[in-house]
């Protein structure tokens, strides 16, 4: 191998910005002289990534979003594919985005090119067809779950175990009473973290929930509870801050912070997470929680059908059984939820149970990520 290593990298979304960012850091150390370039976002470019096209090109959410955006991703595609056969890189890594990546991948593969999958696509929640796709488009799988290694050794897809980042940043204790004076909140009231989800989409379906949900925890069970809700962007503010006004609920102490999740997931007693990343982040905190969502029907009759999985919740899945309630669909009424959240709080037997199962996840995820993943992408390369 010459000394000037190419590796060639696409992330979709925010998620995978963070992982290819800590993954580049981690292989400059071994390879000093590698270029990285592709298509990635601000933390990649930190880390001195050469961004062909920025990654907000490629976040889209849900079947809808993605065919009104087709043909511009597919044009990109069509010329990010043609500058790698040109330059031919010594390998790609696909982060994560999987409808993207693995077609790529597979032409990279046959044209010769190493290839490696960053973050195994979820065949543990959907029926295993993918795999075969996955078989044909990878040298290597990098998983983040451990649930995941078994599948593909099954069909001797070369896979490597690296845990998940999140578990190495996220300490395995977290004060709440400290990230309480960190935002300036009372020590001694009720303290409910919301978290209605980081995309736009996602808001639509749970906004006047989340806050009618508020609304009755207030008026029938804890008069003087508080509701910290961490958002990401500045359009899922005003749509949570419109649905606050439409609800009439501008009496309820909500405390709408920007980002900053793990602080207000670790200032709560309880949350309330749509389901996704962040049901990871609640169960690595520790905290009791609802795992809800609410997607169109027709897509959810969708994923009912193709879904094997008893549970939608990383937390669940990951425990291989229910340790927190998931509340889905036409069952996540503000009545229910609200229910469902109070008796949570209550509960302090229940909330140490929680605590102790979510501490062996935590345990079991804590693998030194981008060191284990740098490893496995040297050794593709050798």
């Amino acid at each position: 191998m010459g000394s000037t290593v190419r590796i060639a990298m696409v992330a979709g979304e925010a998620s995978g910005d963070l992982l290819a960012s800590h993954l580049i850091a981690a292989l400059k150390a071994r390879l000093p002289d590698a270029v990285f370039y592709g298509i990635g976002g601000p933390r990649m470019e930190a880390q001195g990534f050469d961004a062909w096209w920025p990654m907000e090109k490629l976040a889209v959410m849900g079947y809808v979003d993605a065919l009104k955006n087709y043909r511009e991703i597919s044009g990109i595609r069509r010329q990010l594919k043609k500058r790698l056969f040109d330059i031919r890189p010594d390998i790609f890594i696909g982060v994560d985005a999987p409808d993207f990546n693995l077609g790529l991948e597979t032409d990279l593969k046959a044209a010769g090119v190493k290839t490696v999958h960053y973050v195994s696509p979820s065949i543990w929640a959907w029926r295993g067809g993918r795999i075969k796709k996955i078989a044909k488009a990878v040298n290597c799988v990098l998983a983040l779950f451990p649930m995941e290694p078994p599948l593909y050794e099954k069909e001797r897809i070369p896979v490597t175990y690296v845990g998940h980042p999140l578990a190495d940043i996220i300490p395995l204790e977290t004060n709440k009473l400290a990230v309480r004076e960190k935002l300036s909140l009372p020590r001694d009231v009720p303290i409910f973290a919301f978290l209605p989800g980081s995309r736009q989409g996602e808001l639509e379906m749970m906004a006047d929930t989340f806050v009618q949900t508020a609304k009755i925890i207030r008026e029938r069970f804890l008069p003087n509870a508080l509701f910290v809700v961490p958002l990401t962007t500045r359009e899922t503010r005003l749509q949570f801050e419109m649905a606050i006004y439409k609800q009439e609920a501008g009496d309820v102490p909500f405390r709408l912070l920007f980002g900053h999740a793990q602080d207000a997931l670790g200032a709560g007693d309880v949350s309330l997470v749509a389901s996704g990343t962040a049901t990871l982040e609640a169960a690595l905190i520790k905290r009791p929680m609802v795992i809800t969502y609410k997607i169109a029907k027709a897509s959810y009759w969708i994923m009912k059908r193709m879904a094997y999985q008893p549970f939608v919740g990383l937390p669940n899945i990951l425990a291989g059984r229910s340790v927190v309630p998931e509340i889905l669909q036409d069952e996540a009424t503000p009545d229910n939820l609200a229910e469902a959240l109070v008796k949570l709080y209550e509960d302090k037997e229940n909330a140490a149970a929680v605590a102790e199962a979510f501490t062996d996840i935590h345990l079991q995820l804590r693998q030194n990520t981008a060191e284990k993943a740098a490893n496995a992408v040297i050794e593709c390369l050798n």
